[in-house]
């Protein structure tokens, strides 16, 4: 079983964004910037989008959550790793 989000990139082609991809129905794939996630955001729907804009802002709200989480994680193990 896939998780519900996964982060992606292409670091030779969008040096600076950086995708979250949720992987259950409505599948979509959300660009944001390295700097935050609704900086240069932009949605690309695998599924067809949600008709009631809450069912968008719930997703949207779990995905940030995800990503802003991963990044924490990160920083924390790039740090267990420094010492």
């Amino acid at each position: 079983m896939l998780p519900k989000f996964l982060i992606a990139d292409n670091s030779q082609e969008a040096i600076d964004l950086v995708y979250v991809v949720h992987t259950e129905k409505p599948r979509c794939i959300i660009q944001c910037d390295l700097d935050g996630f609704y900086s240069n955001q932009k949605i690309y729907w695998i599924d067809e989008e949600p008709l009631i804009q809450d069912d968008i802002d719930s997703l949207m709200e779990e995905a940030e959550d995800f990503y802003e989480t991963e990044l924490d994680n990160q920083e924390e193990i790039y740090d267990e790793e420094e010492d």
